[in-house]
């Protein structure tokens, strides 16, 4: 199979590359000018040079399905709400219509958990049709173009995946991200610093979200025109602390966790542990 991959020098796009490429697919990816990918890929994709404006006709009209996994402001995001709204809605449909026009009638978008917000915190596990009341700009950017891509796919008469993904992490992954800062302060020694941590999540490690991916491609039980939304996660929530607690043991860690030495975020949802589709298990 033939993918037309956005994000691809990312954190999950990166190690998709390497797994669709070892499974026998062949990947035609956009980047941006000197964008490197998070790990070493063991054979290069094609490489488009540009971003999600770009027009990309002449390379999607040999393609048989769009991934995307490009998004703003997923590490680094500002207050720019016209930022969030440029790329992960307005530019982010366009080139989705682009693929159509170009033939392509399979899709595949990942989601983000944020997407589900607020609402996070009224169940025990999050259901795909929960409503979706996100409290970020990202979040929130990130739920319009679910919303926005769901009708259209329904309109367009294509198969499309919605991927919501939990707590990914693993290699590749951002420094300032939890995991990484984890571990480099776990074998250099030094103490971490840490919120109380009780905070629920559902920790995936990249490994089997692109696991899951990889098998959303065939679309074996997709239906035209019915799009389908499936939460990513390992159905085994536990709290930010019992995260830390294991891996820090797991490093053999010689400094100590210092619980309660970082305050939550503003808005901080304190839950986000969804119910797994047993076909994406």
């Amino acid at each position: 199979m033939k993918i037309f991959l956005t994000g691809g020098t990312g954190f999950i796009g990166s190690n998709f590359i390497n797994n669709a490429i070892s499974d026998g697919h062949s990947i035609v990816a956009i980047r941006r000018e000197g964008s490197i990918p998070k790990v070493d890929l063991i054979n290069q994709p094609i490489w488009v040079e540009g971003d999600l404006e770009s027009d990309c006709s002449a390379h999607l009209k040999n393609c048989d399905i769009f991934v995307h996994m490009a998004s703003y402001g997923v590490l680094d995001g500002d207050d720019d709400l016209d930022e969030y709204l440029r790329w992960n809605v307005i530019a982010t449909y366009n080139l989705c219509q682009q693929a159509y026009d170009s033939g392509i009638k399979k899709f595949i978008i990942l989601g983000s958990c944020f997407e589900y917000g607020k609402a996070g915190e009224r169940f025990d596990l999050i259901p795909t049709t929960a409503p979706l009341e996100p409290n970020t700009y990202y979040a929130a950017s990130k739920a319009s173009a679910s919303v926005l891509l769901y009708g259209w796919a329904i309109k367009k008469d294509i198969y499309m995946n919605i991927l919501r993904i939990f707590q990914v992490y693993g290699e590749g992954e951002n420094d300032n991200r939890l995991w990484p800062s984890l571990r480099h302060a776990a074998l250099s020694g030094r103490d971490f610093k840490m919120t109380k941590g009780e905070q629920i999540r559902d920790f995936i490690l990249v490994d089997d979200v692109v696991s899951d991916i990889i098998r959303s491609l065939s679309f074996d039980k997709g239906i035209l025109g019915r799009p389908k939304i499936s939460n990513i996660g390992s159905g085994k929530p536990l709290s930010v602390h019992q995260f830390c607690s294991y891996w820090w043991k797991k490093w053999d860690a010689k400094g100590e966790l210092i619980i309660g030495a970082v305050p939550y975020r503003k808005n901080e949802v304190m839950r986000y542990a969804p119910e797994i589709d047993k076909d994406n298990e």
